[in-house]
């Protein structure tokens, strides 16, 4: 009986401990999420500037353009720093970040600092800012439009294999890597890259108050240093983010006290495809064969 006894009051005594911790757990649980809260409250709402990132190949990006439409609603965001470090991409892409920014650029400063590379679409992007920035050594300019297609047909005839399109009308998926290209393809190919290059050409003169012929003829698709993008007007100044948060203080009175945050873009969650893109695709797949339509961009053979 005393043992039983005994057995019952340690079960109670267990019972207690246990609930006392499950109590403890919750409690601790809750304060430090009502501590998290309470820091991304202050974070979020403390004056700042903002710094969002332009690498690598551009493509049309909806989260990223969401992330800078959340820029533009956020008073506490008292300007926005673009940094650059692009060859360019698809001229889709090029556009709508262009425009993103002239809509922030509407509600506060918006400044481009370009490093190592801002050619073709990624100077397309640069210009849509109040200010641009570079280094002397920075590659930029590429002001141009390409369309690329390869003619399989000799080798595909060598292999004894003939394609067969039949197709609604003779320019219909022209050029095509399977067919020769015609005098009529090239020509409505060479009509829409042409289109395509004077809306870049015109974007470039209305952002850089240069006349239309000026344009054009810095706009023939030849590279510049930051120090020759400087001299013929296609850049505003040399330096890095430094020089541009000097400018801010200047020009619009936004403190260089004022701390940098780096504009979150939210990916969500990344699929089997996607972990295996990101870790791998750099080293087994060329970005340039993702694209699709005409492209905007600058790399060395």
């Amino acid at each position: 009986m005393t043992f039983e006894s005994d057995s019952l009051i340690d079960r109670r005594r267990l019972k207690r401990r246990l609930g006392l911790w499950r109590i403890g757990a919750v409690v601790a649980v809750a304060g430090l999420l009502l501590a998290l809260f309470a820091r991304i409250d202050v974070t979020e709402s403390r004056d700042h500037v903002a710094r969002i990132s332009v690498r690598g190949v551009i493509v049309e990006d909806r989260k990223r353009i969401k992330a800078i439409e959340r820029i533009a609603r956020d008073a506490s965001a008292k300007a926005l720093i673009v940094a650059i470090n692009s060859p360019g991409g698809t001229v889709v892409g090029g556009q709508s970040l262009f425009n993103q920014l002239r809509a922030v650029a509407a509600k506060k400063p918006v400044v481009t600092v370009m490093g190592t590379l801002g050619t073709s679409g990624g100077y397309m992007v640069a210009i849509g800012a109040d200010r641009v920035f570079a280094r002397p050594g920075t590659i930029t300019g590429s002001i141009g439009v390409i369309l690329q297609t390869t003619d399989l047909t000799g080798m595909l005839e060598k292999l004894g294999i003939k394609p067969v399109s039949i197709k609604s009308d003779p320019l219909k998926a022209v050029p095509s890597p399977f067919e020769p290209l015609s005098k009529a393809g090239r020509a409505a190919a060479q009509a829409v890259v042409s289109d395509t290059h004077r809306q870049f050409l015109d974007m470039v003169a209305d952002r850089r108050g240069l006349t239309p012929e000026n344009a054009r003829k810095l706009g023939d698709g030849r590279i510049y240093t930051g120090s020759q993008a400087l001299a013929n007007g296609l850049i505003d100044a040399l330096g890095g983010e430094k020089e541009a948060r000097d400018w801010l203080a200047e020009q619009h009175e936004i403190s260089a006290d004022l701390p940098v945050r780096e504009v979150r873009i939210n990916r969500g969650t990344k699929n089997l495809f996607g972990l295996v893109e990101e870790m791998f695709g750099k080293t087994l797949f060329s970005e340039r064969l993702t694209l699709d339509g005409l492209i905007a961009v600058w790399h060395p053979e």
